[in-house]
């Protein structure tokens, strides 16, 4: 199915791996070799080629292909006798990640019962009751792979049973074997972290409930809530699962961040007695540990390390050098040379995008949209266009013409709704220069995601379509899979339309105005942008969402009603999300050598644990801090300040969107600039086609316009050391140092994101208020208050 995958501009599943590849060269086509080009290895490889063949477009030994981490191998090699560096998909998907598999490895242990329910429950528990405080801050995978590592191998060792790694052996039946068969193995851990991590997410449904709750006093049916939460998560597995053929099983769809923790289960899983595992093994804690006790510096000793600015301790009078190059705070600046040493910021953070696994050619895409982001917050602000002198250089709030803050709620009816008595006595709201940019390049990335999908991606869909049962995909790993029944595209398809139907008959149970045509139109929605984000995401590890253009099409389907906006945006957003999570759990699954059965059950398992205790919990916290909720200010234990976010972009799409941004009026321009992203990856792609070894197929138009408003909010002092990093990693060591790139580059990442988010975590509750009291460090040079 997906053999011909790589005979399509190739250079767009290339991976950039040196700043070179802009320059004219010969583009590398993942197919299998010519006679010659095997000819052209020395003696000692020409005597091996009997055992040599093709697979995923890259010559690979069948007799040394198990430990990617040993000493390189003959598909590691390049012609000159040296280990070339990762450039391909191929690459990644057999030099980065083992092919080894035991198909009679136990899964469906009580060990995975215990600890995957268990840490779905804590983490769901956990992650609902981070939604209402004021830090904001989630329950990572990481966090959790961590952590059901620790528990499982302690289970394996008290656990009475036959294992011979167990403290109480006992006689080997049945019984004892289903509590503790043996050691704690990579197929449970991997089972335990997607369960877990599923369902430990706060569901977008939260915030919709719980604004119907605070500020519509609408209190949903508790099974309203419930079935409303659960369908709206695996609408989007059902719409995943139907394009698993196209996102999960080809070579081309490499997800880079899910690398690091590929890798990470193969240091704790795999060869454990093997020289090389050890040293990585070593690497990983010893890297784990000192980033944890360094984090407590930046976080809590010296957080004046987050963001240290020349500029800014050279001048700190000048408001345009704050503007320019701070950024250590929320809202001071651009961050402009700025150097940050807080891992927190400069990692992924948890996130999709981190410096050490994003390719570099997505990362040179994204930072060319930040250097145009800084020129034209700058420009415009010097220019005072849209009047933007009147209100801060950077902000998320609405406000009145003066630069007063504009009263969303004196425009509203007593049910909350639209009145246009009080819109004209009041004037329409004006945004800051910043945002209003952010709006712009998020309408501009729809539209230039939609193009460059069908220009640079469509010839490669349109032929596994075309080959879809008649050619079988030759991905090595998919390969490996096929001893493992699959899961029917049918399941998929009855969950979709059985969760479709339950969200139509809940949003008029939960009152929400929205009608079943707009729900449809909404669902319809995000099934057309699901196989277009997943192949950004999927290929180059990015997928902004599209929760802007959902907010803004509700606003003009169903006028005048935030609630209805509400859900509109959920069920059009939130199956994207969803469909993104679950295809890249899928391809760990395969990675990991994990049955497709597994992974949808535990999916699954985790979605419905998540929605039931979710809505428990914030029932829970609702009844008990409705008032410091309600409050703006909030305490230093609770805070409604994510629910208040994002009613009042309800507010302003759901009741304001279609007044805003009538014709005639100062906005009317940003819906247009949808069909300005329809046009610019058109001249990439001609450029390409005239001059196709110039590197114009590198350039990732829906990430770099996405990006054009990216520093609108939050801390920005650690933009430019991410780039730095990313240019170190990516590029310095990926290709002059390709053995140790591929050996250590990825777990490196991984012990560095999950040893910040584990100190994070601690934090959290040791001295930054989440048990109930806070205690600050006292004020010193690096840590002085702002």
């Amino acid at each position: 199915m997906c053999e011909h995958v790589c005979c399509y501009n190739p250079g767009t599943f290339r991976l950039l791996d040196s700043l070179e590849d802009f320059l004219p060269s010969t583009p590398v086509f993942l197919i299998q070799p010519s006679i010659d080009d095997k000819n052209s290895f020395s003696d000692e490889k020409h005597e091996r080629h009997e055992q040599v063949e093709a697979v995923g477009g890259v010559l690979i030994d069948t007799n040394d292909i198990g430990d990617v981490f040993d000493s390189p191998r003959l598909i590691d090699l390049g012609e000159d006798g040296k280990e070339r560096p990762i450039q391909t998909s191929a690459d990644y998907a057999v030099r980065l990640v083992s092919l080894e598999d035991d198909p009679k490895v136990r899964i469906f242990t009580f060990r995975l019962w215990f600890l995957g329910l268990g840490l779905s429950c804590f983490g769901a528990v956990l992650g609902q009751i981070f939604y209402f405080r004021p830090q904001t801050i989630t329950v990572s995978s990481l966090f959790l792979q961590i952590i059901s590592f620790i528990m499982g191998k302690a289970m394996e060792v008290i656990i009475p049973g036959p294992s011979p790694t167990s403290r109480f052996r006992t006689r080997d039946n049945r019984f004892w074997r289903f509590l503790n068969h043996g050691p704690f193995n990579l197929k449970e851990h991997v089972a335990i972290t997607i369960m877990s991590s599923t369902a430990s997410a706060s569901a977008l449904a939260i915030s919709i409930l719980a604004s119907q709750d605070l500020y519509y006093n609408i209190e949903v049916n508790p099974g309203v809530g419930i079935f409303t939460l659960i369908s709206s998560q695996l609408v989007g597995y059902g719409l995943a699962g139907i394009m698993r053929d196209f996102l999960v099983y080809p070579t081309f769809a490499i997800y880079p961040q899910i690398i690091p923790q590929v890798q990470l289960y193969d240091t704790l899983h795999r060869s454990q007695e093997a020289i090389m595992q050890k040293k990585r093994m070593k690497f990983f804690w010893f890297i784990f540990i000192g980033i944890f006790i360094w984090e407590w510096f930046p976080e809590y000793i010296a957080p004046t390390l987050t963001g240290i600015s020349i500029f800014c301790l050279a001048d700190r009078k000048s408001p345009w050098v704050t503007r320019i190059f701070g950024g250590a705070n929320n809202n001071e600046g651009l961050g402009a040379l700025a150097l940050c040493f807080d891992w927190v910021y400069v990692g992924s953070g948890g996130g999709t995008i981190g410096a050490m696994f994003t390719p570099l050619s997505t990362m040179l895409s994204l930072y060319a949209g930040c250097a145009v982001c800084m020129i034209a917050f700058c420009a415009c602000y010097a220019m005072n266009t849209w009047d933007t002198q009147n209100f801060p250089f950077l902000s998320q709030l609405l406000y009145y013409k003066n630069g007063t803050e504009y009263a969303q709620l004196s425009i509203l009816n007593p049910d909350l709704t639209l009145n246009n008595t009080l819109l004209e006595e009041q004037g329409l709201p004006f945004y800051a220069a910043s945002q209003l940019l952010f709006q712009v390049s998020r309408t501009i990335y729809i539209g230039a995601s939609v193009t460059h999908f069908f220009v640079w991606y469509w010839p490669t869909f349109s032929e596994i379509i075309k080959n879809y049962r008649t050619k079988e995909c030759d991905d090595p790993h998919y390969q490996k899979m096929r001893v493992y029944k699959e899961v029917s595209n049918w399941y998929y398809a009855v969950i979709f339309f059985i969760c479709s139907a339950l969200a139509i008959g809940l949003a008029y149970a939960a009152k929400s105005g929205l009608p079943a045509w707009a729900l449809i139109i909404a669902l319809i929605f995000a099934a057309f942008f699901v196989p277009i984000i997943g192949t950004l995401n999927a290929t180059v590890g990015y997928a902004p969402l599209v929760q802007n253009l959902m907010q803004m099409l509700g606003g003009a389907l169903v006028p005048g009603r935030p609630v209805a906006n509400m859900y509109f945006t959920l069920y059009g957003e939130n199956p994207v999300t969803q469909a993104l999570l679950l295809l890249q759990d899928l391809k760990t699954g395969q990675y990991t050598k994990i049955p497709p059965r597994v992974t949808f059950t535990v999916q699954v398992c985790g979605t419905i644990v998540g929605g039931i205790l979710n809505y428990v919990i914030m029932k829970v916290v609702l009844n008990a801090q409705r008032t410091i909720l309600l409050d703006v200010q909030g305490s230093n234990v609770w805070s409604g300040q994510q629910v208040q976010s994002y009613n009042s972009a309800a507010i302003a799409w759901g009741a304001l969107g279609k007044p805003l941004y009538a014709p005639g009026t100062q906005y009317a321009f940003v819906p247009y600039m949808l069909l300005v992203g329809l046009l610019c990856p058109i001249p990439f792609w001609l450029l390409h086609k005239k001059w196709p070894k110039f590197g114009f197929n590198y350039v990732f138009t829906p990430i770099l316009v996405a990006e054009l408003g990216l520093l609108s909010v939050g801390i920005n002092s650690s933009v430019f050391t991410t780039l730095l990093v990313a240019l170190f990693s990516q590029y310095y060591l990926r290709k002059y140092h390709a053995t140790w790139f591929r050996k250590y580059n990825f777990l490196l990442s991984a012990a560095l994101d999950g040893g910040s988010e584990i100190m994070i975590f601690v934090s959290t509750f040791a001295v930054n208020g989440g048990s109930g009291t806070a205690h600050p460090f006292p004020n010193w040079a690096l840590h002085l208050e702002r």
